[in-house]
């Protein structure tokens, strides 16, 4: 049986250490006969290269993900192929700190002050709280909750709409009605075709004047062009961990915009997912090898994705 893996953060190696008669190919190494993988876990923040791969592994069975959402990968899933995300590898949490991070540093003006200190300039400024901003949090899953329960002892005041809708969320119809009433919206909802653009002029047209847009989700579901027209004005602000084209070109206007706050898509990948990622591969490596049921499996062998 042969196990692709990243050798990234020690994965590779606590599969070999776990299952000593295995093989291990690691896909940093390159020159892996991948007509022989069995099992194969994507380096985490991929390209497209690394999905791509997966083409040419006909002998594939488990797919493993390190990331939550799977969405960027899932067209590319044979039907003869279990699909695993990395929930439970605190993508959630660490998710939910830096969109609370990125609202705080954009209230409190952070960029600005950092950029003072580079010039040696001391200059006060007023800036904004977080007690009693109307937040509506755009998808109330494991992170959504995340995020709320760590906005509350702001004071801050929570809004829901999600794809299901239940007591305390409403429905993603509702989306323009509860944001023509918040001063932060907060994309935390997993990019499918119902959510694709979902952020659009209708919804970025009744935020009102001077409204944050936070998006840690997935780029595509704000419309970049609506919310760069917002931007340009003035109108919005906007703190973004994710964008609809990643790496972000260096010639798109979000780079140098008023208001702006940008990350590299860092919202899940810190040293606490780090410490996870290896036992939780060689976990599921052992389970497949003893024939076990796999943990997080978004789509089952013999299904089309």
């Amino acid at each position: 049986m042969t196990f692709l893996l990243p050798a990234a953060d020690g994965v590779a190696d606590e599969v070999a250490r776990r299952l000593p008669r295995a093989t291990i190919a690691r896909y940093e190494d390159g020159g892996t006969d991948l007509g022989e993988v069995d099992f194969y876990c994507l380096p985490y923040m991929g390209n497209g290269a690394s999905t791509a791969m997966i083409a040419k592994m006909p002998r594939l069975r488990v797919l493993q993900s390190l990331s939550s959402g799977v969405d960027n990968i899932l067209g590319s899933v044979p039907e003869q192929v279990t699909l695993c995300n990395g929930s439970g590898l605190h993508h959630e949490e660490s998710t939910a700190e830096l969109a609370v991070s990125l609202i705080l540093a954009s209230l409190r003006q952070l960029p600005l002050f950092a950029l003072d200190q580079k010039r040696h300039r001391w200059h006060h400024v007023r800036t904004d709280s977080l007690d009693a901003k109307k937040v509506l949090l755009v998808g109330h899953g494991g992170m959504g909750k995340a995020i709320e329960e760590r906005l509350l002892p702001f004071g801050a005041r929570i809004s829901r709409a999600s794809r299901t809708a239940r007591d305390g969320v409403a429905p993603l119809s509702e989306l323009r009605r509860l944001a023509a009433e918040a001063d932060i919206l907060v994309v935390c909802i997993a990019l499918t075709p119902d959510t694709y653009g979902l952020i659009g002029e209708e919804v970025l047209g009744a935020l009102p004047d001077g409204a944050l847009v936070v998006n840690v989700a997935r780029g595509p579901i704000v419309d970049a062009a609506a919310l760069v027209s917002h931007l340009t004005t003035g109108r919005l602000r906007a703190a973004l961990d994710v964008t609809d084209v990643e790496p972000l070109p260096a010639d798109r206007p979000e780079w140098t915009l008023p208001g702006v706050l940008i990350t590299p898509h860092i919202g899940g990948d810190t040293f606490a997912f780090a410490r996870r990622a290896p036992g939780f591969v060689a976990d599921q490596a052992e389970r497949h090898t003893n024939g076990q049921p796999l943990a997080n499996i978004v789509k089952p062998a013999g299904q089309r994705a």
